[in-house]
């Protein structure tokens, strides 16, 4: 039996990136929240654990930056890869109009706990763990709350707004009858961690090279290693065996052979399902979708975190006064979708053509290859290198903290 409903101004579905930081945003406004999370804690594997420049820009606007990079984390001023067998020096961060000129990587998990503390300091703000959204209500064709399963029973939650920020699985869009655009992803991508060493290579993103591609992380004492494969592959890597599999990290990354055996069998391995699509249109009456919900990003180039803080700072800045007086309009959240949807269509268009063009190329072509001319390019003129600093650092449209500081 569903007891007394609770009453807010917004209820969140998903306590991600984009909803603890949209609902942080809201509570500091003076906006009554309540954030629902399906999970117990935030301790995921392999989610994404980049914080780029811009998300590091926004956690200076809002005074939290010392605190925040008192936290372990790693910072990466410049991004190298090595294609074929050449180094090339792909992005640097230096030069960025913003406080921080780096990469901060860190814990998904350790950032959503620093905003949940922050929070948790807010008198309008709850977060709500091991409520998993079931259902959303809906009188008159708009909605008004959802409903959610707790180890205590279910729960109603009832409000002026409804956001789903449950990603790319999301329960929210479902319930709601939204249409999605897919925009296809021939990749897909396994996670592992390795054991790092001190004589390792530093600040070496990518390899690619004889049909593969592997990413690697710097996380302190050991490798976030990220082994691009083809749509659907899996089964025939598995297939091959674990020790082909293990073989062929070592051929594109040889300093690992001394340590590939850590991955003992397939369940020290994760698979990442990639999917590039967007909603066709982002909110119904009483309801916004916002981050994966919105738009499910590939791992390229690793924003997804950070699209996802930006559409949530957006949607603060033109939501919190009118949730705050009581007279939210559909024209809101359509101003939401309308702000963020060109970042959105060039981000993903650009994921899309480095998908298309450069990696399924490469997984397809099982032989050594060489670097193309323009990225030898990047090498001989550093200028070239700002470029991709600023695509991947700051967004085609960085968000600034606008929400006013509610009155104590």
């Amino acid at each position: 039996m569903i007891g007394q409903p609770l009453r807010v101004s917004c209820v969140i579905a998903g306590g991600g990136p984009a909803g603890i930081m949209l609902g942080f945003l809201l509570a500091r406004a003076g906006v009554a929240v309540a954030v629902l999370e399906k999970h117990r804690d935030f301790l995921r594997d392999f989610r994404g654990d980049t914080i780029h420049p811009s998300t590091l820009q926004v956690m200076h606007e809002l005074g939290l930056l010392d605190a925040f990079l008192a936290r372990p984390h790693q910072e990466v001023r410049q991004l190298q890869g090595i294609v074929g067998d050449q180094a090339i020096a792909l992005a640097d961060f230096t030069h960025l109009p913003t406080r921080c000129k780096f990469i901060a990587l860190m814990p998904q998990w350790d950032f959503l706990n620093f905003l949940a503390e922050q929070g948790a300091r807010l008198p309008g703000f709850q977060l709500l763990m091991e409520a998993d959204v079931t259902e959303l209500i809906e009188e008159d064709t708009r909605i008004v709350g959802l409903r959610a399963n707790r180890p205590d029973g279910p729960i109603e939650v009832r409000a002026d707004l409804v956001v789903g920020a449950d990603g790319r699985h999301s329960t929210v869009r479902q319930r709601a009858g939204l249409t999605t655009l897919s925009l296809g992803a021939p990749i897909d991508v396994l996670w592992m961690r390795l054991s790092k060493h001190a004589a390792d290579p530093t600040q070496i993103l990518g390899r690619i090279n004889n049909g593969r591609m592997l990413v690697t992380l710097d996380r302190g004492d050991y490798w976030q290693c990220a082994y691009v494969i083809r749509k659907d592959g899996f089964a025939a890597v598995q297939a091959r065996g674990l020790d082909a599999f293990r073989a062929d990290i070592v051929q594109i990354a040889s300093f690992l052979s001394d340590r590939v055996e850590e991955l003992h069998d397939w369940d020290d391995l994760k698979l990442l399902t990639v999917a590039v699509d967007r909603l066709e249109r982002w909110w119904r009456p009483g309801l916004l979708c916002i981050g994966d919900c919105a738009h499910a990003m590939s791992p390229i180039g690793g924003v997804g975190i950070n699209l996802a803080i930006q559409d949530a700072v957006a949607a603060a800045n033109i939501l919190a006064t009118p949730l705050r007086q009581g007279a939210l309009r559909d024209a809101d959240l359509e101003a939401v979708q309308r702000r963020r949807i060109l970042p959105t269509r060039l981000t993903q268009a650009m994921q899309v053509t480095i998908q298309e063009r450069v990696i399924d190329r490469v997984l397809r072509a099982d032989k050594p290859i060489r670097a193309p001319r323009l990225l030898r390019l990047f090498n001989y003129l550093p200028w070239l290198r700002r470029i991709p600093a600023r695509l991947i650092g700051m967004g085609f449209r960085p968000e600034h903290v606008q929400t006013p500081l509610a009155q104590s």
